[in-house]
């Protein structure tokens, strides 16, 4: 407990430690099975359809949305949240299995090892470990900020995303490796240990209840805000508010950028090793080296910017740190160096950005904590990333018309141009969210 109150300072009781301690837990399995299907979904995807093939893969996935945001919607409204977790945990873990079977397969499997956009195995592997990431997020995330008081976040929430970098660690770190050490380089059977751990978040959301003490998890309501939901609420509530709107924005811009880099990082990846498991690990190890950095951070108090500076300050330090490597990416482009910007911009996103960014949900409705925050984080991740890879699919156009070095040249000056537009935007946005958050707090109303 000591330890606790210097890091993230006085807890009320108890019971509000062992429920940000239990909902630590949950978030650990959850990011743990994330952060490992994140390596697979890009080696298997590689070694499956193509590696040049992915910018496309990402803008099916943003079409994809529209259908199963509408669906998670109408979820919410027809049921209670904890069983909506256990519909889709349902799901996400029979699906996961027939996965498994699928990567087993001899020819539709991964030991057919031509590369060809026609295995449409490829592409619904890609598409479902993108839906998986951002409906149980967003669900987990909606669900915290549901029963949490804004106070109560700036101590609580730094101790769930720990939970998670520590998931963000071990999981990449063990699974990814499982195939190329032990099933002779097949990742098949990793894909069957990861429906059983995706049944364990389903266990975590049960347990919870019955070990957080009723007054941890009583509903937070807040004067205004309250409408009946609708199928298009969240959609239509987000359009219509300046505020959810920012949101999206903010999410957009750092998705679009990171996206550029995702795409470079992954190319060299592919260009460099060229088995499934050799990809896999080196992914691996990226994913886990992310959630050691996040980690570390956190530990040593990477929130005390947001819980002593306020929002702003911690709003605003992500766009600066991305900025800075935009511009360093101008003179340096190889393998290692975009291994370690990606490192560090995904680390300093997960350990600060995100946990302030669940917490601009708390002054809201039902509708803009789950309906609204499903849409931003489904649509405007994917439209983001879609937009990053239209972009990356100019690079070989780039090549093709002035030859390697110079096109090469050429693209990475656009990058840089159009990287620090999008920053510039970002900072305004970050800083309107930050103020209209901080008086929705000191007058305890629902923004939306």
């Amino acid at each position: 407990m000591n330890i606790l109150k210097k890091l993230y300072g006085n807890f009320e009781s108890r019971d509000e430690v062992v429920k940000f301690l239990v909902l630590g837990l949950t978030f650990f399995f959850i990011i743990g099975v994330y952060w490992a299907l994140r390596p697979l979904k890009d080696g298997l995807f590689q070694s499956i359809v193509g590696a040049k093939y992915q910018p496309y893969a990402k803008l099916i996935s943003m079409l994809a949305v529209f259908p199963i945001v509408m669906f998670y919607s109408k979820l919410v409204d027809w049921f209670e949240k904890n069983k909506v977790f256990y519909i889709l945990i349902g799901f996400y873990c029979v699906t996961a299995a027939a996965f498994c079977v699928a990567f087993m397969h001899p020819t539709i499997g991964l030991e057919n090892t031509v590369e060809s956009p026609s295995r449409i195995i490829g592409w619904l592997w890609y598409v479902w470990v993108e839906s998986f990431g951002s409906l149980i997020v967003a669900l987990f995330w909606a669900y915290i900020a549901d029963i949490t008081k804004p106070e109560s976040a700036k101590r609580g929430y730094p101790i769930v995303g720990m939970g998670g970098q520590l998931g963000n660690i071990v999981g990449p770190l063990v699974l990814t490796n499982l195939g190329r050490l032990y099933f002779n380089g097949h990742n098949g059977p990793v894909v069957g240990i990861i429906a059983v751990l995706i049944f364990m978040i389903g266990f975590m959301i049960w347990l919870f209840p019955k070990v957080v003490s009723p007054s941890q998890r009583q509903k937070q309501e807040m004067a205004g805000g309250d409408k009946e939901p609708g199928f298009f609420e969240g959609l239509i509530l987000l359009v219509k508010t300046p505020y959810l709107l920012s949101i999206f924005f903010i999410i957009t811009f750092y998705e679009a950028i990171v996206a550029v880099f995702d795409f470079l990082f992954k190319m060299l990846v592919a260009e460099t090793y060229t088995s499934s498991a050799d990809r896999v690990a080196i992914l691996g190890q990226y994913a886990w080296m992310v959630g050691v950095v996040a980690f570390l951070s956190m530990l040593f108090g990477i929130n005390n910017i947001q819980r002593k500076l306020g929002m702003t300050a911690s709003l605003l330090t992500l766009p600066l740190l991305v900025a800075a490597a935009i511009l360093s990416t101008k003179f340096y482009g190889g393998l290692g160096f975009l291994f370690w910007v990606m490192v560090i911009a995904k680390a300093i996103n997960y350990a600060l950005n995100q946990p302030t960014m669940k917490q601009l949900y708390i002054p809201t409705s039902d509708d803009a904590k789950y309906k609204s925050q499903a849409w931003i984080e489904m649509f405007g991740s994917r439209a983001s990333k879609g937009g990053g890879s239209v972009f990356n699919a100019l690079r070989d156009k780039y090549i093709k018309a002035a030859g390697l070095m110079a096109g090469s040249a050429s693209f990475m000056s656009l990058f840089v141009l159009c990287g620090l537009g999008g920053v510039a935007l970002w900072i305004p946005v970050a800083i309107f969210a930050a103020k209209k958050y901080n008086k929705a707090v000191e007058t305890n109303t629902n923004i939306c």
